[in-house]
């Protein structure tokens, strides 16, 4: 057992011409320490290796995943707020951007803000966002926002860089282009919200810890989600057809079973996947329209829950890009919940890669936020047994959500 305490990462490697697996453990000092460990030590913690442990139908592929990462790390307080600076420039150009008159508009309850402005004789009306106090504020400022914009520009390229330097993961540029062109035609502006991995690498400066290319799980598919609600309700569409924005990035819709229903593109040149999602409020997931987006969606249950509240990140591409994402309490207890629903099941590799990065955040924010875990946690169990149940499932196969949640479930 003394062994145990020079183990400090557990490495998966495929075997070529089998589809099972092998774990090795691999000392501090790079020496390989064993090939069938009972118990693997990370950190504090010990694991049984034999849950870790999954079957691979890779065939003749052998691919390495880093399943646990040794501790959390945390950027420089510059880099925290070099990132945060980052994000409350891309915040002012949002008023910058106005060309006329903020008009204000109640409905159901909420209240919205508008860009109103004339084109030759027509009035048009560009949705600017949601009302808050920070909104309201920057609106007031609005002539020395536009008069600074040079400036600003300027500064978010330096401060982009200084990320950079900090080793801030950010995103490939084929990714950021993307993002950068959807920003650019009002996807985020408009509601669309970046889920998936891609928006887990987005809190990297929100949460201010350093993520490994491992940990990331990296993968240049993008995917969108949007309430249908929500895009019929703020009566604004996008510049640019998405459709024509894509095709400039040389994506092609990819076939469905209805015709004319197109919700994921592929590239032509790569594996790259762009993906539209919406939450299903029926029993069935079929396709449904996001109007404002000029696309359709695949719905997906617990999706609402994920979407609920979300939040503003900036990507360190170019002079940055202002995206929304879901929050990372959020999105942890979702990927809880969706570990348990994959279609390939829940010891596959994207389940496996779910809980990892469930357990990575959940232990970020138990430490740093537990209120607001603790918060997102009950309202999912507050949503009724089938929920409770999923979580449940996901957090049997895992022995460090088991000891980061369990008192909160009880």
């Amino acid at each position: 057992m003394d062994d145990l305490h020079d183990i400090r990462q557990v490495v998966l490697f495929g075997q070529s011409r089998e589809s099972s697996t092998m774990i090795r453990t691999i000392s501090c000092r790079g020496r390989l320490a064993g090939t069938s460990p009972k118990y693997a030590l990370v950190g504090s913690r010990r694991y049984d290796v034999q849950r870790l442990s999954f079957s691979l139908n890779m065939g003749y592929v052998q691919q390495r995943h880093f399943l646990l990462s040794i501790m959390i790390t945390r950027h420089s307080p510059l880099a925290h707020s070099a990132y945060h600076d980052l994000l409350s420039s891309l915040h002012d150009e949002v008023a910058a951007e106005i060309r006329g008159t903020p008009t204000r508009i109640d409905r159901n309850g909420r209240v919205y803000w508008y860009d109103t402005y004339r084109v030759g004789s027509d009035v048009k009306k560009t949705y600017i966002g949601e009302d808050s106090e920070e909104l309201r504020l920057r609106m007031q400022r609005i002539k020395a926002l536009r008069d600074d914009r040079d400036n600003r520009r300027r500064n978010r390229a330096r401060l982009v860089r200084l990320l950079r330097a900090e080793r801030f993961l950010g995103v490939d540029a084929a990714t950021g282009s993307i993002l950068h062109a959807f920003a650019s035609a009002g996807v985020f502006r408009l509601g669309g919200t970046v889920v998936g991995t891609q928006a887990f690498r987005l809190y990297e400066g929100e949460l201010g810890v350093r993520f490994t290319l491992d940990q990331t799980a990296q993968t240049n598919d993008v995917d969108i989600a949007s309430f249908e609600r929500l895009s019929i309700a703020l009566d604004d569409s996008v510049s640019a057809p998405l459709e024509s924005v894509l095709k400039d990035f040389s994506f092609e819709p990819a076939p469905t079973m209805d015709p004319g229903k197109t919700w994921r593109w592929k590239q032509t040149r790569s594996e790259t996947l762009v993906e539209f999602l919406t939450p299903s409020f029926a029993e069935e997931e079929g396709l449904r329209p996001l109007p404002a987006l000029g696309v359709h969606a695949q719905s997906l249950h617990h999706l609402n829950y994920l979407l609920a509240e979300p939040m503003l990140a900036a990507v360190t591409y170019r002079d940055g890009v202002l995206v929304q994402i879901p929050r990372p309490e959020r999105f942890a207890i979702h990927k809880l919940i969706v570990a348990d629903r994959r279609r390939d099941g829940p010891d596959s590799l994207k389940s496996i890669k779910d809980r990892l990065q469930a357990e990575f955040l959940i232990e970020v924010l138990a430490t740093d936020r537990p209120d607001d875990l603790r918060e997102a946690l009950e309202d999912a169990l507050a949503r009724g047994k089938r929920w409770r149940d999923r979580i449940a499932a996901t957090l049997e196969r895992s022995p460090p959500l088991q000891a980061a949640l369990g008192d909160m479930m009880r």
